[in-house]
């Protein structure tokens, strides 16, 4: 592509350094052409493709972050949220041996402050599956009958 313009020199370059502008470069320089032909180009992801991504990359962040995953993400999209609810949580040994002598409370403080201080890894992932600004994030785990982590992201 070819973008006609105005130079912008840099004021502290010698003469022999000036930026040069792009319709004076050689088009060798600009890269090779697009392989793919107007009818090869993807529109914008559906609905379904930013749930599955927005889910794979929630489970990925939890698996690497606590080296164990859960056993299911299931996310919801809509009106300027995301919440993402995870399915059997996988607890490490530490967090097991609270649990059985009654410090569940210790263990959802400290998940929710592990939480919080990762939360940049959940906001670029929603970010780059909605194309959208995340200004909002709440996590919350629950370490009941059936434990499940729900994070919360507000859209701008």
């Amino acid at each position: 592509m070819r973008v006609e313009g105005q130079s912008c020199p840099n004021p502290n370059a010698t003469p022999e350094k000036r930026w040069v502008p792009i319709s004076d470069r050689p088009r060798e320089t600009e890269g090779p052409d697009d392989p793919g032909g107007q009818e090869e180009r993807r529109g914008p992801p559906s609905e379904a493709e930013v749930i599955d991504e927005i889910s794979r990359e929630i489970l990925r962040i939890h698996e690497e972050s606590y080296g164990e995953g859960a056993s299911q993400a299931h996310t919801f999209v809509g009106n300027d949220y995301v919440i993402v609810v995870l399915d059997d949580p996988g607890l490490l040994p530490n967090e097991k041996f609270l649990i059985e002598n009654g410090k569940v409370e210790t263990v959802v403080q400290v998940r929710s402050q592990y939480q919080q201080a990762i939360q940049a890894s959940f906001r670029a992932a929603i970010e780059r599956a909605t194309g959208r600004s995340v200004v909002g994030f709440a996590s919350t785990t629950s370490i009941d009958e059936r434990p499940f982590v729900a994070e919360l992201f507000r859209l701008e």
